[in-house]
């Protein structure tokens, strides 16, 4: 993990003290990059002395969609898979509205995919860490999936912040869209712990952008973390997606362990109160920030979400709009906030536990 140098404490408490700045520099802990991408079809890009490649700081939006690039790992990003398995990653980049060029990489789990999965990854790690662990989730959900480097993260450019942070999922849900030439419909939007934070607000903005949220380990606001008392938003408070997620039109499944120490489970409860369209949520007993994809139920969630709800939701969308002239009701597949035996004694834990073959590559208690 990533460390505050003396000078880096004194800015951050003292230029000034705001609530806001302080949540928003402890919250990024890009590590040190664990992958670089290389330009297959141009001539060599220069290198520094640790033998990492330099590319010019603009390029235009045709030369980044005409190149191919290969991605290579270094031994932190623990790759666990055979050569062969590279061929199903895809890397490229995209400029986003601020002019940061980020890394965005494909992973083609199935030749036949369900649905096709953006993934907002967690702090303290880069696609080179989590490279292996979407190929698992991939092929046991028959899904593909897009994930990026936040700016300042990986080989992106840029630095990390709030701001950047939601132009960067816009880029590399466009070019989801655009590249892939996918619809709406097909579109699942997936943010883990501080990734919740762009998926809010995206979806929160576009009405129809997806078929389906899921946001794991989420956080209410990074107020409402650095300080657990607080109850209202305030104007200096940072990554408020309390204050968004009443907008989002798509079902929103919520994955949170009720022993998570980093951003409590009560976070969880609040946003899945606000939801307008809100299904089962998955209360993992005795999960922590990290360890939840360790956990049967997480993926059998995750397929019944895939494999029953979004595909009812879409036909009945289908029915409404062949049928537009009739009420139709709401669409809520639950809405009962169901809580975990261990927060509420008096409530029955639907969760059911079974072994899990899924793994991840996740680091340290950070957001």
């Amino acid at each position: 993990m990533n460390t505050l140098s003396i000078r880096d404490l004194c800015c951050l408490f003292c230029c000034p003290p705001c609530p806001s700045r302080i949540a928003a520099k402890l919250a990024f802990l890009p590590p040190e990059p664990t992958y670089t991408l290389v330009a297959s079809n141009l001539s060599t890009s220069p290198t520094d002395v640790n033998g990492t490649q330099h590319y010019p700081q603009q390029q235009s939006s045709t030369s980044d969609a005409t190149t191919k690039y290969t991605i290579n790992f270094t031994d932190r990003a623990e790759w666990q898979h055979s050569n062969t398995e590279m061929s199903l990653l895809e890397p490229y980049y995209v400029t986003t509205s601020r002019n940061n060029r980020i890394a965005c990489l494909y992973i083609k789990c199935v030749s036949n995919p369900k649905y096709y999965i953006l993934f907002s990854h967690g702090n303290a790690v880069d696609l080179g860490q989590m490279s292996s662990f979407f190929i698992v989730l991939g092929k046991r959900l028959n899904c593909n999936i897009l994930s990026y480097d936040y700016s300042g993260y990986g080989v992106s450019q840029g630095k990390a912040s709030e701001k950047n942070m939601y132009c960067d999922i816009e880029a590399a849900y466009q070019s989801l869209k655009q590249r892939y030439h996918l619809h709406e419909s097909q579109i699942i939007l997936y943010g883990q712990s501080i990734g919740t934070v762009p998926v809010v607000d995206l979806a929160s903005r576009h009405g129809d952008c997806c078929s389906a949220v899921i946001l794991h380990s989420p956080l209410t606001s990074g107020m409402r973390v650095a300080f657990p008392d607080t109850k209202r938003t305030w104007c200096c408070d940072a990554f408020s997606s309390i204050d968004k997620i009443h907008r989002i039109r798509s079902i929103v499944l919520i994955i949170h362990g009720t022993e998570d120490d980093v951003i409590d489970v009560s976070h969880g409860f609040a946003l899945y109160n606000k939801l307008q369209n809100s299904i089962e949520p998955l209360w993992v007993e005795g999960g922590g920030h990290n360890d939840i994809e360790a956990h049967g139920q997480y993926v059998e969630r995750l397929l019944k979400l895939i494999d029953e709800e979004v595909p009812q939701l879409l036909n009945q969308q289908q029915v409404s709009a062949s049928k537009p002239h009739q009420q139709t009701a709401q669409i809520q597949l639950a809405s009962t906030l169901i809580i975990p035996t261990t927060v509420t004694p008096s409530t029955t834990n639907t969760n059911h536990h079974s072994p899990s073959t899924t793994t991840t590559n996740t680091n340290s208690n950070t957001i």
